[in-house]
């Protein structure tokens, strides 16, 4: 039985924030403490639990497995009581700070389009949107939602799926009446293919001659760290790429770009999931909240 001069929702907050903030002096600098009282909170927390919880360098602060539940656990819990006071209250709007870790692609072509809707929807919430095209650590991000592309691997993550886009193979008029237009996977030998500067799940380019199957390598003379780059650089007349369809949709209707190989694809759907950690019955109401938005508005096709 807990003891009752025990405050542990107010060591489950501090420790929360020494992991969310990545080390002591920041917590002690958002919780107005200092260093060593964290400190000395987390190592009494540790030695009533008896289990390390943390295990400190000179550089950062790295979670044990117990460390790792006790903190997904106390997020919950947290989570649950901030709930109970929002109702109890009868304040029962969402509010906080969303961080959404998602593509280039992906945040340009869908959240810039939705994002202002869902801010005049619940203007308790503010979102931060990171882009990049590489996968992150949700918990080493502090992201609260991921947005990715490709099929989900198995983990303790959650995900929501957002639908799923054909990719198509694209380049500029004036790159085609330069460079002539590809007719089969073999004519691809002869043209700049952009490619994505880091390894992804899919590094070829499937194209179908017949029953078979051939995977084309990506082996052009320039790369990008991310698809809205290449997309540009696919504008621009440097070369090929492959992409999702919604993100080029708006370009093939005003012939910014074209398509190639259309009747040589074998039609492979990239799918898009909303990425969080916990089960949904213990997330926030502003995550929550998020991901059902982005289940209705923030699919691709």
């Amino acid at each position: 039985m807990a003891r009752a001069d025990i405050n542990r929702s107010g060591e489950m907050e501090v420790f929360v924030q020494v992991v969310e903030r990545g080390g002591f002096s920041a917590a002690a600098r958002q919780l107005r403490m200092t260093p060593s009282a964290i400190s000395k909170l987390v190592a009494r927390l540790e030695g009533r639990l008896g289990t390390r919880l943390v295990n400190r360098t000179t550089r950062k602060l790295l979670l044990t497995p117990e460390g790792q539940t006790f903190y997904e656990h106390s997020v919950r819990i947290l989570a649950d009581m901030d709930e109970a006071e929002r109702r109890a209250s009868s304040h029962d709007d969402p509010r906080g700070v969303i961080r959404i870790n998602t593509s280039a692609a992906y945040g340009t072509h869908v959240l810039a389009r939705i994002l202002g809707r869902f801010l005049e929807t619940y203007p308790g919430i503010s979102v931060e949107v990171i882009q990049t095209d590489l996968v992150v650590d949700l918990l080493a991000e502090k992201a609260d939602i991921a947005v990715r592309a490709g099929a989900m691997p198995s983990s303790s993550l959650r995900a929501r799926k957002l639908g799923e886009t054909p990719l198509v193979i694209v380049a500029s008029p004036t790159y085609l009446e330069k460079h002539g237009v590809p007719k089969t996977a073999a004519d691809l030998e002869q043209h700049c293919r952009l490619g994505f500067g880091y390894v992804r799940a899919v590094r070829e380019w499937p194209v179908a001659e017949g029953d078979v199957i051939v995977e084309v390598p990506v082996a052009g003379r320039l790369s990008a760290s991310d698809g809205e780059a290449l997309r540009h650089f696919a504008i621009g007349g440097v070369g090929l790429a492959q992409l999702a369809h919604f993100t080029v949709a708006e370009d093939l209707k005003a012939g910014r770009l074209v398509t190639v190989l259309d009747s040589a694809l074998t039609r492979r759907k990239e799918p898009f999931h909303a990425v969080y950690v916990g089960q949904g019955g213990h997330l926030p109401a502003r995550i929550r909240t998020m991901l059902d938005y982005l289940a209705e508005h923030g699919r691709v096709f």
